[in-house]
């Protein structure tokens, strides 16, 4: 059975950090595009950061450019979303996908296809 779990979520003042993880089993996440998308309430879904399949490729949205940094540790299986300079328009409930098709970063992350797995969701709020 995969499962795409997310971790790292919770509630941070304005500048704050925090680390986001996907964490999978039943599948081996270096073989996949992983996207990292948000969504707030009332808001559709967006694509934060999408990262390639070992080739070093990133896409980042404009809002999170020069905040956010996503990373892989294929040795944990493991990806990444480090947020720093956390903004109250950051708050959402974060998921990470994964797709085998392997589309560029830039294109998974323009929410045009969903991929083949999902996480459950973290949220992040960010408030003082």
């Amino acid at each position: 059975q995969v499962q795409l779990v997310e971790s790292g979520g919770g509630l941070v003042q304005p500048g704050g950090s925090l680390r986001l993880s996907c964490a999978a089993s039943g599948v081996t996440l270096n073989y996949y595009t992983i996207g990292w998308f948000r969504q707030a309430p009332g808001k559709e879904r967006e694509g934060v950061s999408c990262i390639g399949s070992n080739d070093g490729r990133t896409y980042y949205t404009d809002s999170v450019k020069g905040r956010f940094t996503i990373s892989r540790d294929n040795a944990k299986n493991t990806v990444y979303l480090q947020m720093n300079s956390l903004k109250p328009e950051d708050t959402a409930v974060y998921y990470c996908a994964a797709d085998s098709r392997l589309p560029p970063p830039h294109y998974y992350c323009s929410g045009l296809i969903s991929g083949d797995y999902w996480g459950q969701g973290t949220q992040v709020t960010v408030s003082s």
